[in-house]
């Protein structure tokens, strides 16, 4: 009786033992990001989609209760970089939304993920929504969103903000809001193959600024030393016409940066404050944000972003990706189908007629670090289904994350 009683007391015991683990979610035995690399240091770049068409408009929701806040902060505390840039975060001058996401959604804990707290961040104006003064788009107007210095409806539009745990060397900040397209040596003047004439009148060219938003060199104390984050949003080289304006801008955004880093002793490279040259190449470097440039599909021919990824002082030896790209890809069809590129290493869910999903945010740091892993947050529907399915809703881009430890890479 006893041994009856025995058995069947650890049939039930073993029944809700299986029970209990097959209903655990998958994060528990295997987490959506893997832990930082001995050693390592964390940097991640994410376009949070947080751009609003009234200015203000981002403040009010976050001070109410914003679930895209809720889902965007989830992300970030799940793979807890120790550095990240935010693109589509609109910029104010009080700084007012940026504190209260910061206190509010990812220093408060919910029960998802680590509250993680970032007491340094950088941010500053931008091109987007800045008046020009200029018909830029030729339509007899010159108060369009269209013209000023970068696609916007007021300044501040699709801003950038750094956060680091790191202090940031604040007297050593370069911007480079307002250089002057036409004085980087071979910039692209857009021309209509119509008539074989330039696009922007002369009055336009001269003034026209290059970058869309700004271009920023931060120099973050990092336990791996100084690493300079070189941070930008360039146009996406689409919602022009046959001249290719935006995409002429968008390959020569990206070039500056190219430039940057090769050419020291500059003297077309003046920033904001006066100071001409690139950066010492005995510096260490990440570049972060969404370039708006794939290597192989997209409106782009590829060559735009590839002067970084074959630049030799840019380490790309290891390409971020993840599963749930690939069955986005898959489910989805469309354009997708005909890309060339890998779908695992896509970081946007865009338009699937046109022009699919791309690759198009990165984190690429100079080869005097070393890739330990890297990854983009985008699990597959089973993964995320477990967490929150609309996470995955929150921004039509994944964050993209890396790992670097000292040393050359190879």
């Amino acid at each position: 009786m006893n041994r009856h009683y025995s058995q069947i007391t650890m049939m039930i015991f073993l029944h809700i033992a299986f029970l209990w683990v097959s209903t655990l979610p998958l994060n528990a035995e295997e987490p959506l990001v893997p832990p930082k690399a001995e050693g390592a240091y964390r940097v991640a770049t994410f376009n949070t989609a947080f751009s609003r068409d009234e200015a203000g408009a981002l403040l009010k929701e976050l001070q109410n209760e914003s679930l895209q806040a809720r889902r965007i902060a989830g992300i970030i505390r799940t793979v807890q970089p120790d550095i990240v840039l935010l693109n589509e975060f609109d910029y104010a001058a009080d700084h007012a939304a940026i504190r209260l996401f910061l206190s509010k959604y990812l220093e408060a804990s919910d029960g998802i993920g680590t509250a993680i707290r970032y007491p340094y961040y950088f941010t500053a104006p931008v091109n987007t929504g800045e008046p020009s003064g200029l018909d830029l788009d030729k339509n007899g107007r010159t108060a369009d969103p269209n013209d000023a210095y970068g696609f916007g409806r007021y300044p501040g539009h699709y801003g950038m903000v750094l956060l680091s745990k790191d202090p940031i060397e604040t007297q050593a900040i370069r911007t480079f809001q307002k250089l002057l397209w036409h004085t980087l040596p071979n910039s692209i003047n857009p021309v209509n193959p119509t008539n074989q004439q330039a696009f922007y009148s002369q009055e336009a060219w001269v003034k026209l600024r290059l970058s869309s938003k700004s271009h920023w060199d931060v120099p973050i104390r990092t336990p791996l030393g100084t690493i300079h984050l070189l941070c930008s949003h360039p146009t996406p080289p689409a919602f022009d016409g046959p001249e290719d304006r935006n995409g002429k801008r968008n390959h020569d955004e990206i070039r500056l940066w190219k430039e940057y880093i090769d050419n020291p002793t500059a003297t077309f490279l003046v920033d904001d404050q006066g100071q001409q040259g690139g950066l010492s190449p005995d510096k260490s470097f990440i570049l972060v944000g969404d370039l708006n440039a794939d290597p192989l599909d997209g409106d782009d021919n590829g060559q735009a972003i590839r002067q970084l990824l074959q630049c030799n002082r840019v380490c790309a030896s290891q390409t971020p990706a993840a599963p749930g790209g690939k069955e986005t890809a898959v489910i989805q069809g469309n354009k997708n189908t005909s890309h060339r590129g890998n779908p695992e290493e896509d970081t946007s869910d865009f338009n699937d007629r046109n022009p699919g999903n791309l690759r198009v945010d990165y984190v690429l740091p100079s080869t005097t670090l070393q890739i330990a892993q890297a990854g983009v947050f985008w699990p597959t529907s089973k993964r995320i289904q477990m967490i929150d399915p609309k996470w995955l809703e929150a921004s039509d881009h994944r964050l993209v994350w890396i790992d670097v430890k000292p040393g050359k890479s190879k």
